[in-house]
């Protein structure tokens, strides 16, 4: 009899235990009720990245002295770095700079790395496009800078989750 009576106690201990849990995610949910809204409404409103953001990377041509560093540092060796030597000054000259950001990881170690500062991080993040050939970028798409998304007087911009009410 007394087996039967401890079996009927912990039979009792674990739906009390399951009643407190299933009270608790009540309380969670209805929690959330309460909360606006994260969604954003993409092409109308957008989020303004971090002063740390990893977007496209920016190249400044006049700057570059073709030392090749990136090309090192890069973890899949993506720059492409082509360079002619110049036998009456003995300094590289640099013909062509590009990058594929259709393999790039964003890691930000040739920016990090590079002794001359010609190359740089960008707030830009739409790099979408229909054929991966378009995100092998040369010298010339490298150099352009970026549309500000704070100057578009069409597009709402989102600071922070917390700014949001």
């Amino acid at each position: 009899m007394l087996p039967m009576i401890t079996g009927f106690m912990n039979y009792g201990h674990q739906a009390v235990r399951a009643a407190r849990y299933i009270g608790q995610s009540f309380i969670i949910t209805l929690s959330h009720t309460s909360r606006l809204p994260v969604t954003i409404q993409y092409p109308y409103q957008k989020w303004i990245p971090s002063e740390r953001f990893r977007g496209r990377i920016h190249f400044e041509f006049d700057k570059c002295i073709a030392c090749e560093v990136c090309v090192r540092v890069c973890p899949i060796d993506l720059p492409t770095v082509d360079w002619r030597l110049e036998p009456e000054i003995r300094k590289k000259q640099l013909l062509n700079y590009s990058i594929d950001f259709g393999i790039c990881i964003f890691c930000g170690n040739c920016v990090e790395y590079c002794p001359t500062n010609c190359l740089s991080m960008t707030e830009e993040y739409e790099l979408s496009t229909y054929n991966r050939h378009e995100l092998n970028y040369n010298q010339i798409a490298l150099g352009r800078l970026p549309i500000s998304v704070i100057g578009d007087s069409l597009i709402r911009t989102i600071m922070t989750s917390t700014q949001i009410k």
